[in-house]
C-alpha cells in the first residue's frame, strides 16, 4: 500500500470500557501511524467508517478442513468420538489442491467475520498411508498460501502427532491408517520437518503438541524445547474430554496439565486449547506460568465437551483467547459472548466477563497467543487491522457510544461486519470479500471433498 490512508471512525474501541467517538486512524503500509480522538467530523480525504470500529479479531484455534463437516455432523446423535470418525473421513481424502481451495474459502469466511489473523493448528502433514510429499511441508505451505489469498495473516502451528492414544504404561498406540497422515514417526523427525518452515510476510510459524494422547511423555519435552529455543508459540489440546484425563492418570499418575508441566511446556508462550476438564491444581499451574487458555465455545458445545473454568483461570493469572476450532460456525462475537453466557448457566451468576474483557480475549490476547503481539490494538505502531460493525442493523439498532461494546459482543454477528482492513489492505467492503466469492467457493470446495469422502 503506497502513501497513507486516513479513516474516520464514528466510534472506535481503544481498549477502555467504552467506545470513543470521532477517532481518526491514519494507516501507512501495514501499520497504524497516528490515532486522534475527539474529531467531530471526517477530515478532508478521510474514509468514513460508520458504526463501531474494533481491532481485527484473532482466531487463535482453527482446523481449516473441519469446515467441510458443518451441518453434516449435526445430523445424528453421537459423541466427540463418533464426530471424530467423520472428521477422519474428510482428512483421508484431502490433497494439497483440494485443501488449498477449502482453506482459502474458510479463511475468506473468517475475513467476512472480522478476523484478520488465524492460528492454524495443523496436523494433516503427509499423503495417504503417511507417505511424505516431495516437499515435506506442502500441506502447511498451501495453508499459508490460502490465508494470503484470503487477505488474513496466519500462524502455522505445526503439530507433533505420533500416536493413536495412550497405551499400557504410557506406550503410544500405533496410528491407524488415517492417522499415519498426521504422524512423523517420532519427535525428532517432526522437528526436522518443522525446521523446514520459515516465517514470511503475513505468516509465522509455531509449534503444537497435539495432545497427551498423541504425544508421549518422552516426546513432550522435545517439542517444548524446539518451540522455546526458537521463540515460537506452543499450543496443545488440553483436557477436552474426561476420557483424556482418565487415560493420562491411568498411564502416568498425572493429569494432562501436570504432564505438560513436567515436560517444560508451560510458559507464557504456551496456550492450552479447550482446558475444559481441569483440576484446581491444573488451574494453578496454568495461571502460575501465565499461560493462555483458548476457549472455543461453539465447538465445545457442539461436541458436548463441557464448559471450561474461564473465570477461575483468569483469576489464577492465565489469559484468555478464542477460537472457532471445528468451524461449527465462524463468528468471533458468538465465541466471546458464549464464554459469559455459558458461565451464567453453569454458575447462576451474571457479569463474570464484561464486554471489554471479552473483546480483549478476541483481539489483543488472541493475537499474542499466536505470536502477533503487535496486533490487536488500535494504537500507533500496531498492525493496521480494523473491523467495523454497523450499529444500524436489526441486531444492533439502538446502541450508542455507552452501549456499543455490549451491542457488538452480545448481539452482533458476522452479518453486521461492514468493513475489514487487514495489515492496511481492505479485504471486506459492504460485507463482501474483495477477492473471494466466498459462498460459491465454500460450496464447490466442500462438495468436492464430500464427494470424494463418499
Amino acid at each position: 500500500m503506497s502513501g497513507a490512508t486516513s479513516y474516520w471512525c464514528e466510534l472506535a474501541w481503544l481498549g477502555g470500557e467504552r467506545a470513543t467517538s470521532g477517532v481518526v486512524v491514519e494507516v501507512e503500509g501495514d501499520r497504524i501511524a497516528a490515532v486522534e480522538s475527539g474529531v467531530a467530523a471526517p477530515p478532508a480525504g478521510a474514509e468514513r467508517l460508520d458504526g463501531l470500529t474494533l481491532p481485527g479479531f484473532a482466531n487463535a484455534h482453527s482446523h481449516a478442513f473441519h469446515r467441510a463437516l458443518r451441518s453434516r455432523t449435526q445430523a445424528a446423535l453421537g459423541s466427540f468420538w463418533s464426530w471424530r470418525e467423520q472428521m477422519y473421513g474428510v482428512a483421508a481424502v484431502l490433497d494439497p489442491d483440494s485443501y488449498r481451495r477449502l482453506a482459502r474459502a474458510t479463511y475468506a469466511e473468517m475475513a467476512l467475520a472480522g478476523i484478520t489473523a488465524v492460528g492454524e493448528f495443523h496436523y494433516l502433514h503427509h499423503g495417504p498411508g503417511g507417505r511424505p510429499y516431495e516437499s515435506p511441508n506442502e500441506m502447511g505451505e498451501v495453508l499459508i498460501d490460502a490465508a494470503a489469498d484470503a487477505g488474513i495473516r496466519i500462524t502455522l502451528l505445526d503439530a507433533c502427532y505420533l500416536h493413536a492414544g495412550i497405551g499400557p504404561g504410557g506406550a503410544g498406540r500405533p496410528p491407524d491408517e488415517v492417522q499415519t497422515r498426521f504422524s512423523d514417526g517420532d519427535a525428532g523427525a517432526w522437528a526436522e520437518r518443522a525446521d523446514g518452515l520459515e516465517d514470511r510476510s503475513g505468516a509465522r510459524v509455531g509449534a503444537a503438541i497435539h495432545s497427551v494422547r498423541a504425544v508421549d511423555r518422552e516426546s513432550i519435552p522435545l517439542v517444548a524445547a524446539w518451540a522455546r529455543e526458537r521463540g515460537r508459540p506452543l499450543h496443545a489440546h488440553v483436557s477436552e474430554q474426561p476420557a483424556e484425563n482418565e487415560e493420562c492418570l491411568a498411564a502416568y499418575g498425572l493429569t494432562p496439565t501436570q504432564l505438560l508441566a513436567e515436560g517444560g511446556a508451560l510458559t507464557d508462550s504456551f496456550t492450552a486449547v479447550h482446558a475444559t476438564h481441569l483440576t484446581r491444581d491444573d488451574i494453578g499451574l496454568l495461571g502460575g506460568a501465565r499461560c493462555c487458555c483458548c476457549f472455543c465455545p461453539t465447538t465445545e458445545r457442539d461436541l458436548a465437551d463441557g464448559i471450561g473454568p474461564a473465570r477461575e483461570l483468569l483469576d489464577a493469572g492465565a489469559s484468555l483467547a478464542l477460537g472457532s476450532d471445528s468451524h461449527a460456525i465462524i463468528d468471533p462475537m458468538e465465541e466471546a459472548r458464549a464464554v459469559e453466557l455459558n458461565e451464567r448457566l453453569a454458575s447462576g451468576e451474571r457479569g463474570r466477563h464484561g464486554a471489554a474483557a471479552l473483546l480483549s480475549a478476541a483481539t489483543v490476547d488472541g493475537h499474542a497467543a499466536i505470536g502477533w503481539p503487535e496486533a490487536g490494538r488500535i494504537e500507533v505502531g500496531g498492525m493496521a487491522d480494523l473491523a467495523t460493525i454497523r450499529l444500524d442493523g436489526v441486531r444492533t439498532a439502538g446502541a450508542d457510544a455507552a452501549t456499543a461494546l455490549e451491542a457488538a459482543v452480545f448481539a452482533a454477528g458476522p452479518g453486521d461486519v461492514d468493513r475489514v482492513i487487514s495489515a492496511g489492505r481492505e479485504i471486506v467492503r459492504d460485507g463482501r470479500h474483495a477477492e473471494v466469492d466466498t459462498a460459491r467457493e465454500l460450496s464447490e470446495s466442500i462438495a468436492a471433498v464430500q464427494g470424494t469422502a463418499g
